[in-house]
């Protein structure tokens, strides 16, 4: 597994759209059906990744904490699931269910909405404003397996208080570290 940072999307970026299946209900979800009314966050995650499982149970509290304050939140995966079979959809369902996401897990086979994002690594966050412009992009927070940092969510936490006390964002936005994004090989 080599450590992959995000690639720190240009900020005032509109979000892109998209409109993908949900591995929990079968449905699809568009950009406009999670969106929050103050912000919304859109997490590239995915199933296997140690630095996803690391945070998970903090990014669960986070959307939890934030939504009832009118925030939308929305996890997307986009590996290859022909070389890394423990991230189909249907194990996705699974993962979603034993972690109690409380957000929409979105599959995105393609992987045109991780390249429209610029995705680059599992954890990737991106925190949009009301009217979808992008005012953060990094890390969850500095916790890492292995480093002994608490998991906080405090990076993401901030930005979110920031939008709802209309506060300018950090300048010195830290990018997210994980596992590289499995690309599909031509």
């Amino acid at each position: 597994m080599a450590l992959t940072p995000s690639n720190m999307l240009a900020l005032g970026t509109k979000a892109p759209n998209f409109n993908l299946p949900n591995v929990v209900t079968g449905e699809s979800n568009s950009l406009s059906d999670v969106q929050g009314e103050k912000g919304t966050v859109v997490m590239f995650i995915c199933n296997h990744c140690p630095y996803v499982k690391h945070v998970n149970e903090e990014i669960v509290r986070l959307a939890n904490d934030y939504r009832v304050t009118g925030f939308g939140f929305v996890g997307i995966s986009s590996n290859d699931v022909k070389n890394y079979p423990q991230d189909s959809p249907e194990k996705m369902a699974i993962v979603a269910e034993e972690e109690n996401y409380s957000f929409p897990y979105l599959y995105d086979a393609s992987q045109e909405i991780a390249q429209a994002y610029d995705a680059a690594c599992t954890p990737d966050f991106y925190v949009f404003d009301a009217e979808l412009r992008l005012v953060y992009r990094g890390q969850l927070d500095a916790s890492r397996p292995g480093n002994r940092i608490q998991v906080t969510g405090r990076d993401v936490r901030e930005a979110l208080d920031n939008i709802m006390n209309n506060q300018p964002q950090r300048k010195d936005q830290r990018p997210s570290m994980g596992c590289g994004i499995k690309w599909k090989k031509d």
